[in-house]
């Protein structure tokens, strides 16, 4: 029987470590094809993910897998990382943190969020679509209202 990796115990421990000490976790992803993400926020092929209990719902750092839902942009988007991507973990106001080697990742285990997420991005032409679908040009932005 092979020896499990430490890389998602070490995740975990640092994530619970960051919330301990009232600091923001953040996770750096080499994107992948098995990485499930919004495509505007990536930049030079990694991005950069808050996973603070307040920023992200229903997170599960599993041993394969980081999954959560997270809003982007006023949207909210569901996110699958596959723990062999992530190249680091640190938190936001100290920088401290861990990096990781990347490895080759798994694709996606759960059907339904993968065919929902991943097809549009694949239809889309390139460049085309994401003018007219930007949220900075949507005119039913959320707002917050007074209600007395």
């Amino acid at each position: 029987m092979s020896e499990s990796s430490t890389k998602p115990y070490l995740i975990r421990a640092l994530h619970e470590w960051c919330t301990d000490n009232g600091y923001t976790p953040h996770i750096v992803v080499t994107v992948d094809a098995n990485t499930v993400v919004p495509r505007a926020h990536i930049h030079d092929g990694q991005i950069t993910l808050n996973v603070g209990t307040l920023a992200t719902n229903r997170l599960v750092l599993g041993n394969d897998y980081i999954e959560f839902q997270a809003r982007f942009s006023g949207v909210t988007e569901h996110i699958y990382v596959p723990v062999a991507a992530v190249s680091a973990i640190y938190a936001r106001e100290t920088g401290a943190g861990m990096g990781f080697e990347v490895h080759d990742s798994n694709a996606y285990p759960g059907g339904e969020t993968e065919s929902a997420t991943e097809p549009p991005a694949e239809n889309k032409p390139a460049g085309k679509s994401d003018n007219n679908d930007s949220p900075d040009d949507d005119p039913k932005r959320p707002r917050l209202t007074i209600v007395k």
